[in-house]
């Protein structure tokens, strides 16, 4: 088993690291400050020292005499040791020696170029003559008519300037060791601050546990929405963006630019109970949970299911209730006729029954009606056929004009319209009214859907408003469970390049007009 190094003891290592090689570096380029002083603090006396040399006036005089380093020896001597330099050293425009710490060496041609004070410039700079490697200046010395006569050369060994930095070193590297062992203190006190922040987890066990969260958060068969206090999407697992239809790319946006108004609503709300809300033709069951952290709301949690195959499903056994109690009513009026025609026969009214008989015949034609010749599509029809047998036995007659027309493969959004729209026309509509329906088909496939009823109808203030997802004019059972189906339908129209109205209807209620102009094999292109 492969043991890694504590992140703890890393941080620490990464920090000292990094501040010894930054005490290092300001170490160095201290230390080249500090020489760099030294050298212009003696560049300066330097200077100060030749100059008054060369322009002392029994300096230049002693030029004239025939020997010069009598007189000029013992001035420099004098200068040499209050000045606290190493050497001053005068020679002629030959470059021989009238003056040197070594009386031996006067007399003789200088170890080093004189050319430059000879030619009237100041020379500054490091060499090597016979006392060893300096740091000197060399200045030309000129007589009374500005001719350069010689020059004054005055140093100080390199070693003495080492010696110099050198006492200053100890002070420096204190002040250094000052500074690691209390930057050793703040990097150990920063990655055990660090160590605890992260709850005392290895990199290893924080990657393990991001894994098993991203893992379980996207294979959860429920949607999840998390935002943050400020507003913005933090998080949203796989099975929320196929309900909510988007992609990973919200992460980060603000809710109010990427969510449905119905589900910002819901957020906004923060409601704990579950309520339905519409997201693209989808109905989905939600709720609202705060995300705390140490008793601090940061954000909200939105936790969301699909409920619209449970919401058709719903749809269907109400359907299917329908046509159960419709044949049950069916089934007792047969009984009873079947009893008449019974007592009729005992009692030897044979005509009687007959004629009894061939008026209950026409009256089961009534739910056997044939529907428009040109609605051939079998679903559209069976819709039709199952809706006005359950509204025949509640006295709603459905009208289907003539003139339909459905081609085949009409798709399940045409069902989904026309199911929607007679199931609102049978609530508005009372008891012995008339709904009217009529399909209209053109050349390109598009098709036109118009249910009018004999209900209250609506109001035009209302008409606006009555295809928003929760809006309703019905008394509302269980979870908000009505007011989706108008709303339905129009995003189902708008999907299909058409669009959903209501207006008044000749019936005296109101009538509802959907057009869906994109056929289905145009949207698989798509």
């Amino acid at each position: 088993m492969v043991h890694t190094i504590p992140l703890r003891f890393q941080l620490v290592a990464l920090q000292l690291g990094i501040v010894l090689a930054v005490l290092t570096a300001v170490g160095a380029v201290t230390i080249r400050m500090q020489e760099q002083q030294l050298r212009d603090a003696y560049k300066g006396r330097l200077i100060g020292v030749a100059e008054s040399v060369a322009r002392l006036p029994s300096v230049v005089d002693a030029f004239g005499t025939p020997v010069p380093a009598e007189t000029i020896q013992p001035i420099a001597e004098v200068i040499r040791q209050a000045s606290n330099v190493t050497y001053v050293v005068v020679t002629d425009r030959n470059g021989v020696r009238q003056s040197h710490p070594n009386p031996a060496e006067i007399g003789k041609h200088v170890s080093t170029d004189p050319s430059v004070p000879l030619s009237g410039e100041i020379y500054v700079g490091t060499q090597t003559g016979t006392l060893g490697e300096s740091w000197r200046v060399k200045v030309p010395i000129f007589d009374g008519t500005g001719t350069v006569i010689g020059s004054a050369s005055v140093g100080v060994l390199e070693s003495t300037l080492a010696e110099d930095l050198h006492e200053d070193l100890p002070q420096l590297f204190g002040w250094l060791l000052v500074a690691a062992v209390l930057s050793s203190l703040g990097a150990m006190y920063i990655s055990k601050m660090v160590w605890r922040r992260i709850y005392k987890l290895e990199p290893e066990d924080i990657a393990a546990l991001l894994e098993t969260r991203d893992a379980m958060l996207h294979g959860l068969g429920e949607g999840l929405v998390a935002v943050d206090a400020d507003g913005k999407v933090a998080l949203v697992n796989d099975e929320a963006r196929r309900l909510l239809g988007v992609g990973e790319e919200i992460t980060g946006s603000p809710a109010a630019a990427c969510l449905e108004p119905g589900v910002q609503r819901l957020l906004a709300s923060g409601s704990a109970t579950e309520e339905l809300v519409l997201s693209g033709e989808r109905i989905l069951l939600g709720k609202v949970n705060a995300a705390t952290v140490d008793g601090r709301e940061v954000g909200k949690v939105l936790i969301l299911r699909d409920r619209t195959e449970l919401h058709a499903m719903l749809r269907d056994r109400d359907g299917a209730l329908d046509v159960t109690q419709a044949l049950r009513a069916q089934a007792h009026e047969f009984a009873n006729k079947l009893h008449v025609i019974s007592g009729l026969l005992e009692l030897g009214e044979r005509d009687k029954a007959i004629e009894y008989l061939g008026r209950s015949h026409s009256d089961a034609d009534i739910a056997n009606r044939p529907l428009a010749a040109g609605i051939t599509d079998h679903g559209v029809q069976a819709l039709l056929i199952a809706k006005s047998t359950v509204c025949a036995e509640r006295g709603i007659e459905i009208d289907v004009s003539p003139d339909s027309v459905c081609s085949p493969e009409a798709g399940g959004d045409v069902i989904t319209v026309l199911g929607n729209l007679i199931d609102n026309a049978v609530d508005a509509a009372g008891y012995d009214s008339t709904i009217a329906v009529r399909i209209d088909e053109t050349a390109d496939g598009a098709r036109t859907i118009t249910v009018e009823d004999e209900g209250p109808g609506v109001p035009e203030a209302d008409r606006a408003r009555v295809f928003d997802a929760g809006v309703t004019t019905k008394d509302a059972e269980g979870i908000n469970s009505r007011g989706f189906g108008l709303a339905l339908v129009q995003r189902v129209a708008r999907r299909r390049g058409g669009a959903a109205e209501v207006s008044s209807s000749a019936l005296g209620g109101a009538c509802f007009t959907v057009v869906l102009r994109t056929t289905e094999a145009e949207l698989q292109r798509q």
